[in-house]
């Protein structure tokens, strides 16, 4: 495990149902490095966010079983907390980023009091300390007049305020991992970047890792350190960023960048991968990708491990990873 705050290993969840299990993660593995940007990519359903939840105990008690495999996050057997002690972790450890802010903030409730609310909750500050950490905060996340914002409502805020702040709570209490779910989905281009620089400006500045979690290879391409690409519960690609997006191994995150629109002719339809992620209570046999796949044949029917291709570090699931990709 190394230097990793959060290390997964062989993780394997399935969400019971009447007649069958959909096995949601098979054999997940991935660790994150203090102040490292680290992605997870993959279309929905993939079992991205799965992956995400379940290290914060965020998961509904009695929804899912854990079959195999493990959670450690820095020092803690996530899987063995109980929800007093994931209360603890959650903030003060551990942060979490949502998808949409408006959700995520009590729209009943101004933005000092949930902010007040979280830093005295994890911190031994006094009233008057905490609105001073949380006005420090709101500068540190260039906010303009942060006593005013103290007093809003989620609800006066624009989508990148709110998210701006989701980012202030996040980083309230120090923590050493940070979750980002989708981040900045909701969000215009431009605000997109601007929110996606200033995270990674203040995960660099405290040394705080940061998971990050989302569909769009160009956001990764631009922000991670290293990536693992996800399909129907499984990696399928692991490496360093460059090696990945320059010269990726596995058909699926070949794909994936085909879809790019920079990658389209001008002219022509954007490109598609044709068909669907397999139904997770029925799984296919062998390479769960390969239903999909351009490329392929009989060996396929055999599940391929994760298997080094020019570097140790990239990691491919594919019986094709030894071979050049095409063009």
């Amino acid at each position: 495990m190394g230097q990793s705050v959060l290390h997964i290993d062989q993780l394997n969840l399935e969400f019971p149902g009447f007649r069958s299990s959909a096995k949601a993660l098979n054999g997940v593995s991935l660790s994150v490095a203090p102040g490292e940007i680290v992605g997870v990519v993959g279309e929905s359903g993939s079992g991205k966010s799965v992956t995400a939840m379940l290290t914060l105990g965020l998961l509904p008690p009695g929804s899912y079983r854990v079959t195999g495999g493990s959670v450690n996050l820095v020092g803690h057997d996530m899987l063995a907390l109980s929800e007093r002690q994931l209360m603890e972790v959650r903030g003060r450890e551990a942060a979490m980023i949502f998808q949409e802010p408006m959700t995520a903030l009590n729209p009943t409730r101004r933005i000092g009091r949930q902010l007040l609310d979280v830093i005295r909750r994890h911190t031994a500050l006094d009233a008057a300390q905490a609105r001073a950490k949380a006005i420090e905060l709101l500068k540190d996340m260039h906010i303009a007049d942060p006593e005013q914002i103290l007093e809003r409502y989620p609800f006066e805020l624009s989508g990148g305020m709110r998210q701006r702040i989701m980012i202030a709570l996040a980083f309230s209490c120090d923590p050493q991992l940070l979750i980002a779910d989708e981040p900045t989905t909701a969000l215009d281009v431009t605000v997109q970047r601007q929110v996606l620089l200033l995270l990674r400006e203040k995960a660099r500045a405290r040394g705080t890792a940061i998971l990050l979690i989302t569909h769009d290879m160009a956001l990764v391409a631009q922000f991670c350190d290293r990536v693992y690409v996800m399909y129907a519960g499984g990696i399928v690609e692991q490496g360093a960023t460059a090696a990945v997006m320059q010269a990726p191994r596995h058909p699926y995150t070949q794909g994936l960048l085909a879809c790019l629109p920079e990658k389209t002719v001008p002219g022509s339809g954007l490109a598609s991968i044709p068909g669907q992620v397999p139904n997770l209570g029925q799984l296919p046999g062998g390479c769960s990708f390969k239903d999909r796949c351009s490329r392929r044949h009989e060996r396929c029917e055999t599940r391929p491990a994760l298997l080094p291709t020019d570097t140790p570090d990239h990691l491919s699931a594919c019986w094709l990873q030894a071979e050049d990709a095409p063009a």
